[in-house]
């Protein structure tokens, strides 16, 4: 299994205990062709891993779209928080040529590299190519929820830490557009700057995350994003 390309479909089954099954599928395979993306019929949540580069990203912004439009529950990581956006903007907000300057010059870069962010009380500045880990935001970084928001009800709470590994950022510069197509910024960094986690209101359970958090979820103590992505899960599949 290759994370960076690949997606997971949910079926929720229960029985006394709740069993998830999962299917990893290439996203490739849902690019130029709609047969393929009738694979997703019947499923009860999608997850959008992180990953890197162009190949399989149309995939994964088909697999976006179906979950919005089809109100199943949607968790992008990373990677799938970047591509939940430019779906967004590509076929509710109408930036049609909406993209991310990591798959090469965009007139409309909705995710675009970082060179510099706040990492406690200080501004760390990175040049690519640079000697300092290039562009990297690696390591825990503060975040802050907005009030009302399905995250803070999830966290309970409205401050939390966690921890970072890539080197795009969405473009806070379309905030505004982006909300008016239904896809809220419920979370920031400290500074307001960086885009941490977005949300859908007219959605069941829509959440994209710019940060990892698997790498602080354990087997027997998991994650709350993941316990509450399951659950809207196991709803579904009581809906279908």
């Amino acid at each position: 299994m290759s994370a960076g390309k690949r997606g997971a479909l949910i079926h929720g089954g229960v029985a006394n205990n709740l069993k998830v099954y999962i299917d990893w599928v290439e996203c490739e395979v849902f690019e130029g062709d709609d047969a393929a993306v009738g694979r997703l019929e019947g499923v009860h949540g999608i997850l959008v891993p992180g990953g890197f580069g162009e190949r399989g990203s149309e995939g994964k912004i088909r697999a976006a779209q179906f979950a919005r439009e089809r109100k199943i529950p949607y968790f992008g990581i990373c990677f799938g928080l970047q591509m939940a956006v430019i779906e967004t903007a590509r076929n509710v907000a109408g930036i049609k040529d909406a993209s991310s300057t990591e798959f090469g010059p965009a007139n409309n870069p909705l995710v675009g590299l970082m060179t510099e962010w706040v990492q406690g009380n200080e501004r760390v500045q990175r040049e690519a190519g640079g000697d300092l880990g290039g562009t990297m935001r690696l390591g825990a970084f503060d975040a802050v929820l907005a009030e009302g928001s399905k995250v803070a009800e999830i966290y309970g709470g409205c401050h939390i830490s966690e921890r970072h590994r890539h080197r795009y950022e969405v473009n806070i510069g379309y905030r505004e557009r982006i909300e008016q197509a239904g896809l809220k910024f419920t979370g920031l960094s400290p500074d307001g700057v960086l885009p941490e986690i977005v949300e859908r209101t007219d959605h069941p359970w829509f959440i994209g995350v710019q940060f990892h958090p698997e790498l602080k979820s354990r087997p027997f103590a998991p994650h709350p994003l993941f316990a509450s992505f399951i659950a809207a899960a196991m709803e579904q599949s009581r809906l279908v």
